[in-house]
């Protein structure tokens, strides 16, 4: 297993002490896995702790998984994670640009019945114009 595949497994476990000895060791925060992942596209969304860390150490958050487009923030938008949505929106994730299929995480999280999500990305659309 590549150093990048266990900081991936670490992330997606929400592994937050094992993530930080991975990193603390020299692991790539945007280093890919096996399937061409970061460890920031698999983390466990309800943990923003795993998404506070890998910012800490410069992931990228605004780097498309390859197979839909899609950011972190369009997962934890259609996931109802406003957290750690919230914890990428500070590290700077973008919220204008759109998976493969035209969509907004605006959008994902409207279709979805993530109604907190929708509120707070719909407010911050609102402040920001």
């Amino acid at each position: 297993m590549t150093p990048s595949d266990r900081l991936s497994r670490a992330a997606a476990e929400g592994n937050v002490a094992e993530l930080r000895r991975l990193l603390d060791g020299g692991s790539d925060p945007n280093g890919l896995n096996v399937y061409g992942r970061s460890a920031i596209q698999v983390m466990k969304l309800g943990n923003p702790k795993v998404a506070e860390l890998l910012l800490e150490r410069k992931a990228n958050p605004n780097v498309p998984d390859p197979s839909t487009g899609s950011l972190p923030v369009h997962d934890a938008a259609r996931e109802g994670f406003l957290d750690t949505l919230q914890v990428l929106i500070s590290g700077g994730a973008r919220l204008d640009l759109p998976n493969y299929y035209g969509r907004l995480p605006l959008d994902e999280a409207a279709e979805n019945g993530q109604n907190r999500v929708v509120q707070f990305l719909a407010r911050r659309q609102r402040d920001n114009a």
